[in-house]
């Protein structure tokens, strides 16, 4: 029993014949080109102005069916699904010349094998929609076999390190990537249509910034020195600013080197703006139309269910003081009650910190607590100086900030503030953050001269703002790794390749 070979390796050694079998015959198992009139859908979507015409369509084999001298199979590509039927007499023989495969050699044939088919499109006796094959060509030979249609591909682990098989198996999968395509183009284009333009901003930086966040650190061979990996696109675009743009975003990857959860991974895509002459409040009505613009786009509606709360993006948008809603509900006054008091509050709600356990960090958790009981949407407004190191103190309370965070069914999609121009007050946080960081918190932000010495030439009021595809995960109901194509894992090689390729183990 343990030298018998496994099911899937005589499947595979069965393909490996058939791929040496349509080598001699002529057959390039692997050609270049290739022919595509139309998608599969969109001939279904418009029979009647392609019936009896001679089409020819590419695609995944998914499924192989013979009848005798009939063969169905089903023919799938990106956008859908159409039947094929190979009848004897009607299909081209086998001729290296032409690469076409005869009905005699369809044998050689797999589900999972790309090919082109040329043929009328018509229905059968069934009224099936289908592509009557006249000339079949091997686009692409699949040597290992497709997971079990039955069974599909349900391992949540399986799924993340071969999404190439999730897409092939799974329809939905495939569309609601579709979707996240969607998504940042709307925000491209809400922008744009906005007057901001697009711009690039580097990924690994000397000093990085903009948020409170453990980086990535990797060596610069060629200038001999390390670099981070940016967590923010921040500090860069009001660079520019700095530099004469007056609105500016840019759609890209930012890395933190924290822990994973439902809602943050290490490396994500990001949007991010800044707008010169404008102030928090500008943002903030900016983005309910943004909001509801991304909302219609993408989904075609603007009322969403998530968990326990039900809400419409097209309602009026609240607003919640972050000191007065900790005051109201959990009686803490975060300026004046001890560290000990709010830290017995958090033991009560039985939540655990990670990480240094400093005020800012006790207070935020205090926070989401009630966060997860509100509906939105909603802006939580006035946080404290202290918690907001790059945001613009409040005229009327220097101690609050102009700073706010969008909340719905008890998530934060985004965050944005007026931000601070004053190069003075600026040096003075960043000390403090320098500080705290020296003394052992790794998330902590940098000093960064070089963005104090660009605020001392002069940067004008500006506002800005952030989300990241938490806001995609968010309105899909997915878990972040659910809705990132590729997301990061430990790496491994299972047992069956290793022993297919020889690969030893670590």
């Amino acid at each position: 029993m343990q030298n018998q070979k496994s099911r899937f390796t005589e499947i595979r050694d069965q393909r490996l014949e058939k791929l040496a079998k349509l080598r001699e015959l002529g057959i390039n198992p692997f050609p270049a080109q290739s022919v595509k009139d139309h998608p599969n859908q969109h001939i279904i979507d418009n029979y009647s102005k392609f019936e009896g015409k001679e089409l020819t369509l590419t695609g995944r084999l998914m499924s192989w069916r013979g009848h005798g001298k009939l063969n169905f199979a089903d023919l799938q590509d990106q956008s859908g699904t159409i039947q094929l039927v190979c009848k004897e007499g009607d299909l081209t023989d086998t001729s290296a010349d032409a690469q076409t495969i005869g009905f005699s050699d369809l044998n050689l044939i797999d589900i999972g094998d790309f090919v082109q088919v040329t043929g009328k499109v018509g229905k059968t006796k069934s009224g099936q929609l289908s592509l009557m094959v006249t000339s079949l060509s091997l686009l692409t030979k699949s040597i290992r076999p497709l997971p079990e249609k039955r069974e599909g591909l349900k391992d949540k682990e399986q799924i993340f390190r071969r999404r190439y098989l999730d897409l092939t198996m799974n329809q939905e999968s495939r569309e609601m990537f579709v979707r996240k395509s969607k998504f940042w183009a709307a925000n491209r284009k809400f922008l744009t249509d906005q007057g901001f333009i697009e711009v690039e901003t580097p990924v690994l930086e000397h000093v990085t910034g903009g948020a409170d966040a453990k980086p990535f650190v990797t060596h610069h061979h060629a200038l001999d020195q390390d670099f981070y990996l940016r967590i923010s696109q921040e500090l860069q675009l009001k660079r520019l600013i700095g530099g004469g743009f007056e609105k500016v975003f840019n759609l890209g990857p930012n890395f933190r080197n924290e822990g994973i959860d439902d809602e943050h991974l290490q490396e994500y895509y990001q949007c991010e703006w800044y707008w010169a002459y404008a102030d928090y409040q500008d943002n903030m009505n900016m983005l309910v139309e943004m909001f509801r613009y991304i909302a219609m786009e993408v989904y075609g509606r603007t009322e969403f269910t998530r968990g326990e709360h039900t809400f419409d993006l097209a309602d009026d948008w609240v607003k919640i003081d972050y000191v007065e809603i900790i005051q109201d509900k959990l009686g803490i006054d975060i300026f004046t009650d001890s560290l000990e008091k709010m830290l017995s509050v958090l033991k009560e709600h039985k939540v655990k910190l990670t990480g240094e356990v400093t005020k800012s960090r006790v207070i935020d958790n205090l926070w989401k607590i009630l966060r997860r009981d509100i509906a939105g949407p909603a802006f939580l407004i006035n946080e404290p100086k202290f918690m907001s190191p790059l945001a613009k103190s409040k005229m009327s309370n220097p101690e609050l900030t102009e700073r706010f965070h969008i909340v719905i069914a008890g998530s934060e999609l985004g965050n944005g503030y007026s931000e601070l121009n004053d190069p003075v007050d600026q040096l003075e946080r960043f000390r403090e953050q320098q500080g705290a960081r020296d003394a052992g918190d790794e998330e902590s932000q940098m000093l960064d001269i070089d963005y104090v010495e660009m605020l001392e030439y002069g940067m004008p009021p500006t506002s800005g703002y952030a989300h990241s595809e938490r806001l995609f995960w968010f309105l899909e109901n997915v878990t972040a790794r659910e809705g990132t194509l590729f997301p990061q894992m430990k790496s491994h090689i299972s047992t069956m390749t290793r022993n297919i390729y020889g690969i030893k183990e670590d």
